[in-house]
């Protein structure tokens, strides 16, 4: 039995003469942070948007995997039940949602009332501002808290994959470090983690493995710690020399 949980194969994305992504291999682990690094533009939202199905009309190819089934068909709706979340650039909160209805939406799939409340209490206690605002509309919270409610509602559904696009992007520093502090800690707890983002040093940092992404192709992979050492890392995206 494989230990993956993620096996993408040959992934091509086109949009009409544009081709997004170029054929690009990929697996996550059981248990593993992984993490997809590259510069705006890369591909890498669209990869993830070809995993959940979440893509608007475009040609897609190749094969995505989760837990040894393929995926192609499947509707977003159903990836959740199937223990596959994601929390999608921009947040995506129901703005006119309260934080408190927001994180039973996580919830939808489940029937445990009990244990619903004990995990929205466990999300209030590692997201404070949350909590004291749970009757307040999602839409009025800055961006930085619609983040923290928007992997608080994702990790309700008690996901086996967890797919985080961009978490940190347009955060402030205080509240960057926050959200990657939550990103290790529930890898810690066991959840199987591919993360999307810009901040190549914090990813690498959190990460068990990496991928670099440039213009639709993959052109690195390795060893997360390994790759923060890596000159051709360091200069194109660490800002290092």
């Amino acid at each position: 039995m494989s230990d993956n949980i993620l096996k993408i194969q040959g992934l091509k994305v086109a949009y009409g003469g544009i081709k997004a992504v170029k054929g690009i291999d990929l697996e996550v682990n059981k248990g593993e942070l992984v993490t997809l690094i590259g510069a705006n533009g890369a591909g890498k939202t669209t990869t993830l948007k070809a995993i959940t199905g979440t893509l608007p009309d475009c040609k897609v190819e190749g094969v995505i995997s989760y837990m040894g089934q393929p995926l192609k068909g499947s509707k977003s709706f159903e990836l959740v039940r199937q223990k596959l979340a994601m929390v999608p650039e921009g947040r995506g909160v129901f703005t006119r949602m309260s934080i408190h209805e927001n994180l039973l939406m996580g919830a939808y799939t489940r029937d445990d009332k009990a244990g619903i409340e004990a995990d929205v209490e466990k999300w209030f206690s590692v997201f404070p501002r949350l909590k004291e605002r749970a009757a307040q509309m999602a839409g009025t919270l800055s961006g930085g808290e619609q983040q923290m409610l928007a992997m608080a509602r994702a990790l309700m559904s008690h996901p086996k994959l967890l797919l985080l696009d961009e978490p940190s992007m347009g955060l402030a520093p205080i509240m960057v470090e926050k959200i990657f502090e939550v990103i290790r800690d529930v890898h810690k707890q066991g959840i199987t983690v591919l993360l999307v983002e810009q901040n190549a040093k914090l990813a690498l940092e959190a990460a068990n493995r990496g991928y670099v992404m440039d213009s639709g192709a993959i052109i690195m992979g390795g060893n997360a710690q390994d790759m923060l050492h890596d000159p051709r890392v360091k200069a194109a995206y660490l800002g290092e020399e």
